[in-house]
C-alpha cells in the first residue's frame, strides 16, 4: 500500500517504507501526556501525594478506572508473530511494524488508545497466561496474526478467563465485512440465506470464523462446502482436522473443489491464487457472489471473472478493485462501541449488529458532506457497492452504536449510555478531529488526474512526489528542467518514472515551443517593464515562467512553483501571467495545518500584509469554499485582540466590518468575529463572553487581521503543535496556480500536487 492508501505498482516500494519506518524519529507511536505539568501544583495531582485519592478511589470501587485512568479508551493489541500478514511465522520482534501499524488505524479511525505488545510464547498456555495478566491494564484486547489453531483456543481461554472484550480481528473482522457483503449480495440477488449454498476454500482463521458467522445470520451447515490443501472437509477425515473445522464435513465422496463448486451461490476464498478456475465459474449458480479475498493476489481476478460470469458480484481484499474487504471497515468501530459502554465483551450479538451496521450504510445515498469526500464519483448502492469505502466517515456514526446498543440489550454493558444524541454528538465531532482530511482531495484527483506542471522539476522532492502522483494516478506530472539532469537524479535516488511514459519535460535549454513561449510572455508582460531582450532570458532562466505559460497556452492544467527563490517573486510572475478570477480584487492564501485534536485552516498567511475589511471578507468566501472541497463545513472566526468590542481600535474594527459584510453577503457561512484566539477555539471561554455567538461549535477556519499575525501563528502552530501543513493554497487566480513553501517536505509537495490535480479538473471543465 502506498502512503495515500492505494496499492502501489512496486516501484521502489521497500526502500520507501524503510524510509518511512525510520524517519524523522523510528516507529509509528509515540506516548503523550493528556494533563499539564506546568508547575509544582500539576506535578502534585499528577503523581505523589495527590495520585492517592484517584488510587483510593479504585480500589474502592473498580469501576471507576473508567473515570480516573486511560484504561477505557485503551486496547492492547497483541501477537506472537506466528501469522503475520501473509509473512508467516516471523516471530514476536519482527511483527512489531505490523502491531505499531494497527494502534495507528485504532487512533486515527476511532480515537483508541493502543499499546502494542509483542510476546515471546508460542505455546498456548503460556500466551494465555501473559495476556489475562494484563486486564486490569486495557479496556480491550485485539488479538492479532496468531497462527491457527492455536488461535481459535487462545481466544476462547481467554474470553472465559477476562472480563474485558477479547477480539481476534483475522477472523471476526473479516467475518463481518464478509457478513454486510453477503446480505447486501443476496438482497440484490432475491436469494434468502438460509437456501444459498456457500463454497469455501481454505478453512483457516478467517475462513472458518466467516462461516461461523454466516451461519449465525441464517446460513444452514448442511449447505456449506469447505475446501483447504487435502481437498473437501468430508466426514472420516483425518489429515489436517481439527475441531473447529470438524463441523463442516460433509457426508459425501466428493475430494476437490471443481466436485463441489456446481449451483454455488456464493464463493469464499480465503486461500490461494488462481484456485478459482474460469471453468469453475461457469458452474456457479445464477448471480453469483465471489468473496476472492486471498492477498496480494485473489483467487480469480475481478476482470476475468466478470469476463466469464457478468452476472456475478466480486469481491477482493483490493483497493484497486470495487468492493474491498478490508477489516479497518469495522475493528475500530466495534471496539469503539464496546469501550464506550464498558462492554466486558464483544459478543455475537455485537458482531451481527455491526454487519447490519455496515450492509445498511452501503445503500445509503451518499450525504452532502459524504459526496464531497469522494469527489461527487462515488457509487450508488449495486453489485460494485456492496460494501462502504474503507474512507467512508460515516463509519463510526453507524457501527460504534449499534453495537453499543446490541452490547446494552445482551447485558454485558457495564456503562449504559442513557443519551444516545449526545453520543451520536460526540462521535460526529470526532470524525472531523481523525486527521483524514486529505482522503477527498485525493479520491478526487485520482478520479479524474489533471496536467500538473512542476515549475522545480529537477528538485529531489519534486522528483519522489512526481513518482508517488504517478503510483497512485493522483496527476499527470510535467516536469520543467533539463533532461539530462532529471533523468541523472531519478537515477540517484533510484526512482523509475520515464519521460514520455509516466511524465512530460519541458526542457527550459532547449523546446521547439520556445519562441512560441517567448512571444506569449511578452505580449502579456511588454508593457510592464519587460524588454523582448529580457523576455528572451526570463523564459529561458524562470521555470515559474514557463510553468505559467504552459497553463495559459493548455498544456497544462495547473503549476506548482517556488521551492527555489522568494515566494514574491513567484507571486508576481504569476499576477502578471495568470491574472486573477473575475470578480475578485486580490489573491489571497489559505493554509490547512492537521494537528493533533484535527485540521485548522488559516487565511491570509502569505499574501496581503494588511487586509481591509472588504478584502477579509472577499477572502474569507474563497477560503470557505476552499474548505468545503476537504469535506468540512468551515465555521469561522474573524480574530483579533479584542473579543466581542472588549477592547477598540483599528484591528478590531475592522475584523467587526469584515464580519458584517459576510452576514449580510454570506448567510449560509457560520462565521462571527471579532474574536480572541481562545474564544474561538474554546465554547466554554466563548460561551462565557458571547452567549449568542453565531458558531455552533469550535472554529475550523481562522481568519486574521493582518499578514504577520497569521504567518506567525501558523509557523508557531507548525512547530509547537508538530503540524503537518498543506499548502499554502493560492486562492483567487484565473487559472490554477499553488506557490510551495521553500521548506516543504515531499509528503507537502505531493499534497499540493493532489490539490492542483483536483483544481485543474475545474479549469479543463
Amino acid at each position: 500500500m502506498t502512503a495515500t492508501g492505494e496499492p502501489s505498482t512496486g516501484i521502489n516500494l521497500k526502500d520507501g517504507a524503510l524510509y518511512y519506518h525510520r524517519h524523522p524519529r523510528p516507529g509509528k507511536l509515540e506516548i503523550r501526556a493528556t494533563k499539564p505539568l506546568g508547575n509544582q501544583r500539576d506535578l502534585a495531582l499528577a503523581y505523589s501525594p495527590g495520585v492517592a485519592a484517584p488510587c483510593l478511589e479504585i480500589a474502592d470501587k473498580p469501576e471507576l478506572a473508567s473515570e480516573y485512568t486511560a484504561r477505557g479508551n485503551l486496547v492492547a493489541v497483541i501477537s506472537n508473530g506466528t501469522a503475520v500478514l501473509g509473512l508467516g511465522n516471523i516471530g514476536p520482534l519482527a511483527s512489531k511494524p505490523v502491531m505499531e501499524g494497527k494502534a495507528v488505524l485504532f487512533k486515527k479511525f476511532a480515537g483508541i488508545d493502543v499499546f502494542d505488545i509483542e510476546v515471546a510464547a508460542t505455546e498456548v498456555d503460556r500466551f494465555v497466561e501473559v495476556v489475562a495478566a494484563l486486564e486490569p491494564t486495557f479496556g480491550g484486547i485485539n488479538l492479532e496474526d496468531i497462527k491457527a489453531p492455536e488461535c481459535f483456543e487462545i481466544e476462547a481461554q481467554l474470553r472465559a478467563r477476562m472480563k474485558i472484550p477479547v477480539f481476534h480481528d483475522d477472523q471476526h473482522g473479516t467475518a463481518i465485512i464478509v457478513g454486510a457483503a453477503v446480505r447486501n449480495a443476496l438482497s440484490l440477488a432475491g436469494k434468502a440465506i438460509d437456501n444459498v449454498k456457500i463454497v469455501a476454500s481454505g478453512a483457516g482463521a478467517a475462513a472458518l470464523a466467516c462461516l461461523n458467522l454466516l451461519v449465525s445470520l441464517g446460513a444452514k451447515r448442511e449447505n456449506i462446502w469447505v475446501t483447504d490443501l487435502e481437498g473437501v472437509v468430508y466426514e472420516g477425515r483425518t489429515v489436517l482436522m481439527d475441531r473447529w473445522k470438524a463441523p463442516y464435513a460433509q457426508n459425501t465422496d466428493k475430494r476437490t473443489l471443481a466436485e463441489v463448486i456446481d449451483g454455488a451461490d456464493i464463493f469464499l476464498g480465503l486461500s490461494a491464487a488462481g484456485v478459482l478456475k474460469p471453468e469453475l465459474l461457469t458452474k456457479m449458480a445464477p448471480n453469483p457472489l465471489i468473496l476472492a479475498l486471498a492477498n496480494p493476489n485473489p483467487e480469480v481476478m475481478p476482470d476475468l471473472a466478470a469476463e466469464v460470469r457478468p452476472d456475478a458480484m466480486i469481491c477482493t481484499g483490493r483497493s484497486d478493485f470495487p468492493n474491498q474487504v478490508n477489516n479497518v471497515l469495522c475493528f475500530p468501530y466495534i471496539f469503539r462501541g464496546a469501550l464506550d459502554v464498558g462492554a466486558t465483551a464483544i459478543n455475537e450479538e455485537m458482531k451481527r449488529a455491526a454487519v447490519e451496521a455496515i450492509a445498511a450504510l452501503a445503500q445509503e445515498p451518499p450525504s452532502d458532506l459524504g459526496g464531497r469526500s469522494y469527489g461527487g464519483s462515488g457509487e450508488a448502492f449495486g453489485p460494485k457497492h456492496l460494501i462502504p469505502s474503507p474512507f467512508d466517515q460515516r463509519l463510526v456514526l453507524r457501527i460504534a452504536p449499534a453495537v453499543a446498543r446490541a452490547a446494552m440489550e445482551t447485558g454485558v454493558a457495564q456503562r449504559p449510555i442513557t443519551d444516545f444524541e449526545a453520543y451520536h454528538d460526540r462521535l460526529n465531532r470526532f470524525v472531523f478531529r481523525s486527521g483524514l482530511h486529505m482522503k477527498p482531495i485525493l479520491t478526487a484527483a485520482k478520479a479524474s488526474p489533471s496536467r500538473v506542471v512542476l515549475a522545480d522539476g529537477e528538485d529531489e522532492r519534486v522528483l519522489r512526489a512526481a513518482q508517488i502522483a504517478v503510483e497512485d494516478g493522483l496527476a499527470r506530472p510535467i516536469l520543467v528542467g533539463r533532461p539530462a539532469v532529471v533523468e541523472a537524479r531519478l537515477e540517484r535516488y533510484r526512482l523509475k518514472m520515464r519521460p514520455g511514459q509516466d511524465f512530460e519535460i519541458i526542457n527550459p535549454e532547449d523546446d521547439p515551443r520556445y519562441r512560441d513561449y517567448v512571444d506569449l510572455y511578452w505580449s502579456l508582460v511588454g508593457r510592464q517593464g519587460v524588454t523582448p531582450e529580457a523576455a528572451r532570458i526570463i523564459v529561458r532562466t524562470n521555470t515559474t515562467v514557463i510553468g505559467a505559460l504552459a497553463v495559459v497556452r493548455g498544456e497544462a492544467d495547473a503549476l506548482i512553483c517556488g521551492l527555489d527563490g522568494r515566494f514574491n517573486r513567484h507571486l508576481r510572475d504569476i499576477r502578471q501571467i495568470l491574472g486573477m478570477k473575475s470578480g475578485v480584487t486580490d489573491l489571497a492564501t489559505l493554509s490547512m495545518l492537521l494537528l493533533a485534536d484535527g485540521a485548522y485552516f488559516l487565511t491570509d498567511t502569505s499574501v496581503q500584509e494588511e487586509p481591509s475589511a472588504e478584502a477579509i471578507a472577499e477572502t474569507t468566501r474563497l477560503a470557505a469554499a476552499h474548505v468545503r472541497r476537504f469535506g468540512i463545513e468551515p465555521r469561522v472566526a474573524l480574530l483579533s485582540h479584542s473579543s466581542f468590542g472588549s477592547r477598540d481600535g483599528a484591528s478590531p474594527r475592522k475584523m467587526r466590518d469584515a464580519c458584517e459584510i459576510l452576514w449580510r453577503e454570506c448567510p449560509g457561512v457560520e462565521v462571527d468575529g471579532e474574536m480572541q484566539g481562545d474564544a474561538a477555539l474554546s465554547m466554554l471561554v466563548r460561551d462565557r463572553v458571547m452567549p449568542k455567538s453565531k458558531l455552533s461549535a469550535p472554529a475550523n477556519l481562522l481568519v486574521f487581521p493582518s499578514l504577520d499575525a497569521a504567518s506567525i501563528a501558523m509557523t508557531l502552530l507548525t512547530e509547537i503543535g508538530d503540524g503537518i501543513h498543506v499548502g499554502p493554497i493560492l486562492m483567487g487566480t484565473a487559472r490554477p496556480a499553488h506557490i510551495l513553501n521553500s521548506a516543504a517536505t515531499t509528503r507537502g509537495v505531493l499534497n499540493m500536487i493532489a490539490v492542483a490535480s483536483v483544481d485543474g479538473q475545474s479549469a479543463v471543465a
